[in-house]
C-alpha cells in the first residue's frame, strides 16, 4: 500500500483544506486513460467506489484501483517551491 512522508501529509492536508470544505476530503490519484503509467492528482470531496484510502497524520489520499497496483510499493513525497508550486515524487519503499 502507498505510504506518505511527513512532507507529503502536510502538503495533502494543505491542498485539501484550500480546495474543499467537505469533511473527509482528500486528494485522489488515478491513472490517465491514455497512459496507464501516467498518474493524475486532484482534490476530491470523497473517495470513489473501489478507491484505496490511505490516511497519514490527518491527510487522506484516495487511490484509484489501477493506480493502487502501480503505487503498492511506493512512498509519496512532496515539496513546495518558492513560487508555491507543489511537486510530488515517488520512491520505492526501502
Amino acid at each position: 500500500m502507498l505510504t506518505l512522508t511527513e512532507n507529503a501529509s502536510d502538503v495533502v492536508k494543505t491542498i485539501t483544506e484550500q480546495s474543499t470544505e467537505a469533511d473527509g476530503a482528500g486528494l485522489r490519484i488515478s491513472q490517465q486513460d491514455s497512459d496507464p503509467n501516467a498518474l493524475t492528482v486532484a482534490p476530491a470531496e470523497a473517495p470513489n467506489s473501489g478507491d484505496q484510502i490511505v490516511e497519514s497524520d490527518g491527510a487522506r489520499v484516495f487511490v484509484e484501483e489501477g493506480a493502487a497496483v502501480v503505487l503498492d510499493d511506493k512512498v509519496l513525497d512532496a515539496q513546495v517551491d518558492q513560487a508555491g508550486g507543489v511537486q510530488f515524487a515517488l520512491a520505492v519503499k526501502p
